[in-house]
């Protein structure tokens, strides 16, 4: 029986982009996303580098790019946010234990709440009990310590719990300690067909 909802949240609630920010470096000079980059992105997304260390690594390889147009860039992957949404993990919130579990950085969670307006956000942060950003927590997605770490904090049962997540290998490592989950399909498949999946 599900009590609880860990819920992941880009391409779940919130749209992206992914395209948009890859276009949007490559007209800043960048040739490809490399191992440099990839790391710099893991660092931040863990809160281990600050803001400004990050726009400073992609400035290293971007010498002809300003602060401005790469956080114009980075920021581009965030889309929109559609309201029919959120109406549903209210009502979903009624019902069960909610919670937030996304792997993302603290540019890109200032600048959903700017975009988004502060009583749209509040009202999204108060649908769920605890909301974890890897880079507030240290830790991120698929360590199956994250998994874990919600679990305990909060007393919940893996197999009373269900995860949904859009990347595989989330869904995979959460499955692994016991969690009941649903790998959403983006593009063919929405967060307010959950019921209708006959997971609950």
């Amino acid at each position: 029986m599900i009590n609880a909802i860990i819920f992941d949240f880009g391409d779940i609630f919130i749209n992206l982009d992914k395209p948009a920010t890859i276009s949007g470096l490559q007209k800043l000079g960048m040739k490809e996303w490399n191992n440099e980059l990839d790391q710099l992105n893991l660092s931040f997304e863990v809160g281990a580098i600050s803001p400004e260390d990050f726009v400073g690594g992609f400035q290293k390889q971007l010498p002809n790019a300003n602060k401005e147009d790469i956080l114009k860039a980075w920021n581009a992957v965030l889309a929109d946010f559609p309201f029919y949404r959120l109406e549903f993990l209210q009502e979903l919130s009624k019902k069960y234990r909610l919670f937030l579990l996304s792997n993302t950085d603290s540019i890109h969670i200032n600048t959903f709440e700017t975009k988004s307006g502060v009583s749209f956000y509040k009202d999204f942060y108060a649908c769920f009990e605890k909301v974890y950003f890897s880079f507030d927590i240290g830790m991120r997605k698929p360590d199956p310590k994250i998994y874990q770490f919600v679990l305990e904090q909060n007393n919940l049962v893996a197999e009373n719990t269900l995860f949904v997540d859009d990347k595989t290998e989330n869904t995979d490592s959460a499955a692994t300690l016991g969690i009941k989950v649903w790998n959403l399909q983006v593009g063919k498949e929405d967060v307010v067909d959950l019921f209708s999946k006959g997971l609950l």
